[in-house]
């Protein structure tokens, strides 16, 4: 199985990514030999290869969660830029107008 230049625009054009010709040739390219190295790791037999979840033997380390006290909130506000009925305010990072 390999992928299209089309299928990579399309894609590129989900993520809301612009791709000169140059990029989409180069990341057709790329995404093609990573899909190639996927579909051999997949003809690979496994048969007698115990199940992994884990690389390592390392452990989490667990710990009591225990609450502690956050920032002052008066402090907090007092710092952002911009607030609006007691959240901070941020610019819009997706533009809502077009269309997907």
């Amino acid at each position: 199985m390999s992928i299209s230049k089309e299928e990579v625009k399309h894609v590129s054009e989900l993520a809301k990514l612009e791709l000169s010709d140059t990029e989409l040739d180069v990341f057709t390219s790329q995404l093609d030999d990573i899909i190639g190295m996927a579909e051999q790791l997949s003809e690979v037999d496994t048969t007698d290869v115990p199940v992994t979840t884990h690389i390592t033997d390392v452990m989490n380390v667990m710990r009591e969660d225990v609450a502690e006290k956050g920032m002052d909130r008066d402090l907090l506000f007092k710092n952002a830029p911009d607030s609006e009925n007691g959240l901070i305010k941020v610019p819009a990072i997706i533009d809502e107008s077009e269309e997907a």
